[in-house]
């Protein structure tokens, strides 16, 4: 019997296991892209998780080597118009803006590659694990369009410095390197990867859950004052530069497989 071909697959798996609910991006073919149709399985979900007693803690995982390269740029470049641009951008804020607001933690479990909107998405959980080799980069300065958005989760998570130091160089940084400037919490060896997360899971799932839903809320109602105004400005910035002229021409470099232009 011949494998069901990815297209006919969903996009995102969900399992449900001792309160544990895990949600796998399922597109390893197209590196785990956040395409809009993977942006609206992710708000489906967790709409639905913000009214489930039932799960205490959610787990973001991924199929595949690598567990997001960040939006789909053919995609991006087919909506053209800066107004059809801004719509993507504005939902995948909310999306993330989604993320900090339920009630139970989110735990990413990071292998092979966290790109842009990925290391957005790594940076944006409450907590994460990475296995061993895993890479970090916010690129999208060498192709003409700066990280905006990633800046908002990546600048509010590691200091000033070394969040600037990943937009405007555009370079990667290795798991330990990430978990020593604040990006994740522990790295372990891709063999121990499943175990380390599950035991998280595991030892905050067996928390109080109005307590633990109380004190997440407090939590970022004192650290992130002003993120859904940092995000509208962040999206509009990045729509923008992903509709100018240098935008355009990364988009065609990247997705041709050419070097960057060059400024």
């Amino acid at each position: 019997m011949s494998a069901v071909p990815q297209s006919d697959q969903p996009v995102l798996l969900r399992e449900d296991r001792d309160g544990i609910c895990t949600l796998t991006f399922n597109r390893p073919q197209q590196m785990n892209l956040l395409t809009g149709e993977m942006l609206s399985a992710l708000q489906n979900e967790f709409d639905r998780l913000r009214n489930d007693p039932s799960t205490r803690v959610v787990v973001l995982a991924a199929t595949g080597k690598g567990f997001s390269a960040g939006h789909d740029l053919k995609e991006i470049k087919a909506l053209k118009e800066l107004p059809k641009i801004e719509a993507l951008f504005n939902r995948c804020s909310r999306m993330m803006q989604t993320i900090p607001a339920l009630p139970q933690p989110v735990i990413a479990k990071v292998q092979g590659v966290a790109a842009a909107a990925g290391c957005q998405l790594v940076a944006q959980c409450d907590l994460a694990i990475a296995a061993e080799g895993t890479k970090f980069v916010t690129s999208g300065v060498t192709w003409g369009f700066f990280c905006s958005t990633p800046g908002v989760a990546v600048g509010r998570n590691l200091q000033r410095k070394h969040a600037m130091e990943m937009l405007l160089t555009g370079e990667p940084i290795s798991a330990q390197r990430a978990m020593e400037w604040g990006l994740v919490n522990r790295v372990v060896p891709a063999g121990e990867l499943d175990a380390e997360v599950q035991k998280l899971a595991a030892t905050i799932a067996a928390k109080p859950p109005a307590t633990v839903a109380a004190g997440k809320r407090a939590f970022y109602q004192q650290m992130d004052l002003g993120l859904e105004q940092a995000y509208a400005l962040a999206s509009g910035v990045i729509s923008a530069s992903f509709a100018h002229d240098e935008g355009r021409a990364g988009m065609d470099a990247f997705i041709e497989k050419r070097p960057p232009p060059k400024h």
